[in-house]
């Protein structure tokens, strides 16, 4: 019979992540799927009884904690131990946990110190004639594969915006407090600050509605026949700082770095598409694209996808865009930003 122990860490706050209430409903569903098979809730942090509360009605067997300010911050030794203690405790056959930061560093070297396995990137499970399958992507996004393994205990990072949120009442959670103990060699690396960029400086917002995608055409000549990379600047900026929109570029537009002046705020990690990353945005407005397929392959799970340009023959034109404006994004986005000042 399998068992399922679900992994979370807080935030500062002592809150839990969206994800992790993502990953806590892909738990509850794998346990219903395996024909009720139970869970246990492993929380780490530096003070997790409020999050332990906001799931107190879960229907999880028991919620184990590992918490105090060792493990307050990411910390790749205290972490992978804190791990290790809710594994052995809960002797699970499957662990699930987000796919954040933190999990990321640490659960690589948890699970081998627990003689398992570990999948990440896991975008979809299922149970398939009692085995647990899962799916996650190869090749940039371009081949997904379906994977099983006997090999027990496994771990299963979890990518966000797969599953939806879990959402339920909150109440007073009864935990069971594991005690790990952290020695001076962990200590040795600390945290001393946190350096994040300012508001108007944040481009890329995961958490955002709208993802906004520049292409190379905001760097080209314009129908003057002049460059006006200044005024995309600006355009692009006002725009994304005004709808918290985040922003996403096509590999030709950041392949310009070496080619001169380009939009100083944009970067490879901007970059959407084959070779870049895969957002989950709930819609997605591109410009000055064109739409070919090793761009478009990124907004595979773009819900609703828009496109600007001034081509009505363009690759976004052939099915690719739910709508096409054959519109000059310079005007466009000129006048989104006058609507969006005037609230």
């Amino acid at each position: 019979m399998d068992k399922i122990l679900l992994l979370a860490h807080t935030q500062d706050d002592g809150s839990l992540p969206k994800a992790a209430y993502e990953s806590l409903n892909a738990a509850l569903t794998l346990a219903a799927d395996l024909g009720g098979a139970a869970l246990t809730v492993g929380l780490i942090g530096g003070d997790v009884q409020a999050a332990a509360d906001s799931i107190a009605t879960c229907g999880a067997a028991s919620i184990l904690t590992v918490s105090g300010e060792d493990f307050a911050t990411s910390r790749y030794s205290s972490d992978t131990l804190a791990v290790e203690a809710l594994v052995k405790e809960a002797a699970p056959t499957l662990i699930l946990a987000p796919t954040s930061s933190r999990f990321s560093r640490c659960l690589p070297g948890a699970a081998y110190r627990c003689d398992g396995r570990i999948e990440t990137h896991v975008a979809a499970i299922e149970v398939v004639a009692g085995a647990v399958q899962v799916q996650r992507w190869y090749y940039r996004q371009r081949m997904v594969a379906t994977l099983s393994r006997v090999q027990r205990p496994w771990f299963l990072l979890i990518d966000s915006g797969v599953f939806e949120p879990w959402q339920g009442a909150a109440g007073s959670a009864v935990t069971q407090a594991l005690e790990v103990v952290i020695g001076e060699t962990c200590r040795r690396t600390k945290v001393i600050g946190v350096q994040t960029p300012g508001s108007d400086a944040q481009t890329i917002r995961p958490e955002a509605k709208l993802l906004f995608v520049a292409g190379a055409g905001w760097v080209k000549k314009q129908t003057d026949g002049q460059l006006h990379i200044k005024q995309a600047e600006e355009l692009i900026l006002s725009f994304i700082t005004d709808s918290k929109a985040s922003l996403g570029s096509s590999k030709s537009l950041v392949d310009q770095s070496s080619e001169g002046e380009v939009i100083s705020f944009m970067s490879h990690l901007n970059q959407v598409g084959q070779t870049g990353s895969t957002p989950r945005h709930p819609k997605g407005l591109a410009t000055c694209c064109h739409g070919e397929e090793p761009h478009t392959v990124g907004w595979r799970f773009i819900n609703e996808r828009r496109a600007i340009s001034l081509d009505p023959n363009c690759g976004w034109a052939q099915g690719k865009a739910d709508v096409l404006y054959v519109a000059d994004a310079f005007e466009v986005i000129a006048k989104a930003n006058e609507l969006l000042a005037n609230g």
